[in-house]
């Protein structure tokens, strides 16, 4: 059989379209395959959405229960009155804080006071020197929480007897007392600062003498005490009748 030469060479042509095409077809291929897959489904894109979202609400429900930490109130501390054996306030407030020291319940303690007042006092000789008076003898202040410890601490400190209270009951301080015994008032630029009072070991009805001055060795009734001035007055009988003299605290002496 006779090949027409004309149909070698269209035949010939075919193949090699046919090589080139599937040429170019794998070249596609390995270029797709290679590209980056920068373009994600719609399921994709769903599931992050969820994910951030879920994300968001535990950091929004962290933050919420840090919140609420923060406004959880403990047990409030209050002033008490304690009663202590006398003349020895100071030793016995020294006492408590060191065992409050020692057992570890600062946290629970908070000041614990002696309420003084600054005095004048007059020595023999008439100089003046300033000291202080204790407002409440036979008693300190503590800022405390009571609880089963704290209550067993203060009464197994030796020289305190009891809380101030109702049938055992400690009863906390009013407002007005610790601004009276505790805190001391603040004053204004415009105010002056309250003067110093005078210690006085007298007071109205006692009977003295005078010691010095026109009318020593007489005998009166004391009157009237000012302890910002250091002065008494002092009912005194001249000539039978009843004279109030203003004298210093000092020219007199107790009967």
């Amino acid at each position: 059989m006779t090949v027409d030469p004309v149909d070698e060479t269209e035949a010939s042509q075919e193949s090699s379209e046919v090589e080139s095409n599937s040429q170019e077809a794998t070249a596609q291929e390995t270029a797709d395959s290679d590209a980056p897959q920068d373009e994600q489904s719609p399921e994709d894109d769903s599931s992050d959405a969820e994910l951030s979202d879920i994300d968001a609400a535990a950091d929004d429900a962290a933050a919420a229960g840090e919140d609420a930490g923060d406004q959880v109130d403990g047990p409030k501390m209050d002033w008490y009155i304690l009663k202590v054996a006398f003349n020895r306030e100071d030793s016995i407030a020294d006492a408590l804080r060191k065992r409050v020291k020692m057992e570890g319940m600062e946290e629970f303690f908070g000041e614990i006071v002696v309420p003084t007042e600054d005095v004048a006092t007059f020595t023999r000789d008439g100089k003046r020197r300033i000291s202080k008076r204790k407002l409440l003898p036979g008693y300190i202040m503590a800022n405390m929480i009571i609880n089963d410890d704290t209550w067993f601490l203060v009464r197994e400190t030796g020289g305190i007897s009891d809380f101030t209270g109702a049938a055992g009951k400690p009863m906390p301080m009013e407002p007005s007392d610790i601004e009276r015994f505790v805190n001391k008032p603040e004053l204004d630029d415009d105010e002056e600062e309250a003067p110093i009072k005078t210690a006085i070991p007298f007071k109205v009805g006692d009977r003295v003498r005078v010691k010095e001055g026109n009318f020593e060795n007489q005998e009166g009734d004391v009157e009237e005490v000012d302890e910002a001035s250091g002065r008494i007055t002092v009912i005194i009988n001249i000539f039978g009748r009843s004279v109030p003299m203003e004298l210093d605290h000092w020219q007199v002496e107790p009967l």
